[in-house]
């Protein structure tokens, strides 16, 4: 299973996270993000496009992965080097591999990694 992981600022829509999507490389099993943001319209929206189980990740998930990257704005707001990169790997379950880093949307408002494993 392939899972998408998103990093967002409130300002983003379908559009940032669906491009940030296709720059990652596009093809996933199920989105995943931090669970305050689950219910953001724009991360909604995209699983109904893309007609795509959603998976939220609780915090101490997210602070528990080790990310390629790291932004010290993710750092300082949830505790992990890339949102994106940890929603992915949180989601994919114990054991998954980062198949793609994090990727920025054209418009800076999104952040999207692609993470391979077991869960389902």
């Amino acid at each position: 299973m392939i899972v998408a992981g998103f990093g967002f600022r409130q300002s983003a829509t379908a559009d940032s996270l669906a491009d940030a999507l296709a720059r990652s490389g596009g093809a996933a099993d199920a989105l995943a993000t931090p669970a305050d943001l689950a219910e953001a319209p724009a991360f909604r929206a995209l699983a109904r496009r893309l007609r795509l189980p959603c998976r939220p990740v609780e915090p101490a998930a997210l602070t528990a992965q080790a990310t390629s990257t790291q932004s010290p704005a993710s750092r300082a707001s949830r505790g992990t080097g890339s949102v994106a990169e940890a929603a992915a790997l949180a989601a994919a379950g114990p054991g998954a591999r980062l198949l793609s880093p994090r990727v920025i949307s054209a418009d800076g408002r999104a952040t999207c990694a692609l993470a391979e494993g077991a869960s389902g």
